[in-house]
């Protein structure tokens, strides 16, 4: 599998593989400014919120070595205002504002005014938030494999695999995990519209691994459903406020109605980093709307009408109630979800 990121210790930058060209062409990009890794986080060449909560730490890294910063304040002010710069590029995905705030906190705490040393403590601390959050996949895969019976037939939508975090994925983790134990699993991914991130990468990550998959479109779920042609759907989350309501690409929503009326469970796998307990709701979780482009071209090819209108939310909200568990890295919580998200803090 492709690594989603690396640090270049002898370059002093990060390289970030560039998801926007895949499966055609393996590419990274480098990034020797934290101006980069905004750019690539906002045009998607990283996504997935674990990656890009990483992603952003590093780049607080490259914030913090700029030239002329010489002392502790210097350093401060550019680390912050690069936080914010970076904050602005996804707003649902809170793990970015996790990454940032555990960063810039670490620099403020830091007992030295030595700029070489700050900064290589900013770095420890980016390799840390890369390394458990790979460790805490397989954490989730684990916690998440027992719901997939033996020869199950898993539903997933979007990309929550190696590719949308540090390695081995959430959602993708858990499928992992069940295969490692000897499991026969199969896999249908949604295409998810509008930029496929199911048809272009999960299907790849899943090739790779050799689990059968089968590339299905959208709108062909609830026949399948309907035809007792699954038995499960798990998917990963952008964010997922303390009562249990979950952000993640949108057509998340439609597929656990349709998985209700069903009774096919419906399971979300995410890192605890994922949980946002200052929101009671899933109706204040920030929705990110992207460029109608989007929607009307594909491969830079028009494939609607010149001036119709588009809507483009990135995400939907799926209420709690629609939820059957959530599989995190500190094990599984069930409803009701007001409760028991704030014991497994």
């Amino acid at each position: 599998m492709f690594e989603t990121m690396r640090w270049l210790p002898g370059e002093e930058c990060l390289e970030l593989l560039d998801q926007t060209k895949l499966p055609v062409e393996i590419s990274y990009i480098k990034c020797s400014d934290y101006r980069a890794v905004a750019s690539a986080i906002k045009c998607l060449a990283v996504r997935g919120a674990p990656a890009i909560g990483a992603a952003a730490a590093y780049g607080l890294v490259l914030a913090a070595g700029r030239a002329g910063a010489n002392t502790k304040e210097e350093i401060l002010a550019l680390v912050e205002a690069a936080a914010r710069e970076l904050a602005a590029t996804r707003p649902t995905a809170v793990n970015l504002n996790w990454a940032l705030t555990r960063l810039t906190k670490k620099a403020h705490d830091a007992d030295t005014g030595d700029p070489v040393v700050l900064r290589g403590l900013l770095l420890e601390e980016a390799h840390a938030v890369f390394r458990e959050d790979a460790s805490g996949n397989r954490r989730i895969g684990e916690y998440g494999q027992g719901f997939i019976p033996q020869n199950g037939r898993v539903l997933t939508h979007c990309n929550a695999g190696a590719l949308a975090t540090a390695g081995y994925g959430t959602a993708l983790g858990v499928i992992r995990a069940a295969r490692d134990a000897g499991k026969n699993v199969s896999v249908y991914a949604d295409e998810t519209r509008p930029l496929l991130q199911g048809a272009r990468l999960t299907t790849l990550e899943l090739l790779q691994e050799n689990i059968p998959v089968t590339l299905i479109t959208d709108n062909m779920a609830g026949f399948l459903m309907a035809k007792g042609m699954v038995d499960l759907v798990i998917v990963g989350a952008d964010r997922i406020a303390s009562n249990g309501d979950v952000a993640n690409k949108i057509g998340t929503y439609g597929l656990a109605v349709i998985a209700k009326a069903h009774n096919i469970p419906f399971y979300v796998a995410a890192p605890f980093s994922t949980v946002d307990l200052s929101l009671q709701a899933g109706d204040e979780i920030p929705i990110e709307e992207r460029d109608h482009t989007e929607v009307t071209h594909h491969g830079g090819r028009l494939l609607a009408p010149v001036g119709v209108k588009v809507w483009n939310p990135a995400f939907d909200v799926t209420p709690h109630h629609l939820v059957t568990a959530i599989i995190t890295d500190r094990g599984v919580v069930r409803p009701p979800y007001h409760e028991n998200l704030k014991k497994t803090i």
